[in-house]
């Protein structure tokens, strides 16, 4: 049993701990090319969950990680069947449930763990300031080693590419698809380029329709991927993220927070 992790830990332990800071990871339910699972995004928020979490409880953070939503925005990836989707609206209600029900029982310093581009978060926290007494956080794991990157990875990855495979064969290769030489399962994950330079440039922004975009939901090329780059991923996202919910964790919620 682990007291940090809700899903574990059961009425004995958690009347024994005053959790101060709750950790929601966000995931979704969409292919990713043809060799990663359809929970990949919920997989990598259970794992890099447990890891700042079990690393912040160590230093004494009063931290619980709460079971990570499986189900995201994916209004443009309909056309892959078995696409779950929330609309923004919906998901933005469920987490607003949510962080009601924490600051019920007195959890008022939250951190929402997305592992998922389509769920665009920062209006939920523009949403909820000021209609509730909790405090949010936003973190888009897959944004904060940019200073690093390219250390780490050949190759830059948008969608079930290197960086996402290299995950999966460190913590579950049980479930990325080879093919009978060993290879991955799955193509180079090239992306169609728009009509629209303006588009391509990221002067204008769109809604990418992915059945257009891809060919079978993989949007970067994977075939670089290796176990050690993921675990080396893992040991950066933990540095960086644990300390931060220590810091949560033994920060007061005076008239001046989070300054």
């Amino acid at each position: 049993m682990r007291p940090w992790k809700l899903a574990e830990t059961n009425y004995g332990a958690v009347k024994q701990h005053d959790y101060e800071v709750a950790v929601l990871p966000l995931g979704a339910t969409e292919p990713h090319n043809m060799h990663l699972p359809y929970s990949m995004d919920t997989i990598e928020g259970d794992l890099i969950g447990e890891r700042i979490c079990e690393a912040a409880f160590a230093r004494g953070a009063k931290v619980v990680l709460l079971p990570t939503i499986p189900y995201g925005t994916q209004t443009n990836q309909m056309e892959f069947p078995l696409v779950m989707n929330l609309g923004p609206s919906t998901l933005t209600a469920v987490i607003s449930d949510l962080v009601d029900s924490l600051s019920y029982h007195g959890v008022l310093k939250i951190l929402l763990l997305n592992s998922h581009g389509g769920n665009d978060l920062k209006p939920v926290l523009r949403e909820l300031y000021g209609q509730t007494p909790a405090r949010l956080f936003l973190c888009n794991w897959y944004t904060i080693f940019e200073d690093v990157y390219d250390e780490l990875f050949q190759h830059r990855d948008d969608h079930a590419g290197e960086m996402e495979t290299s995950l999966a064969l460190a913590y579950c290769p049980e479930l990325v698809a080879r093919n009978p030489d060993g290879t991955l399962a799955a193509d180079q994950g090239e992306k169609a380029v728009s009509r629209f330079e303006a588009v391509n440039r990221g002067w204008v922004s769109i809604t990418r329709p992915w059945h257009l975009l891809t060919t079978n939901a993989g949007a970067a090329n994977p075939h670089a991927a290796a176990a050690e780059k993921g675990h080396r991923l893992m040991e950066i996202l933990v540095e960086r993220l644990a300390g931060f919910l220590v810091e949560l964790s033994e920060s007061e919620l005076d008239e001046r927070f989070p300054y």
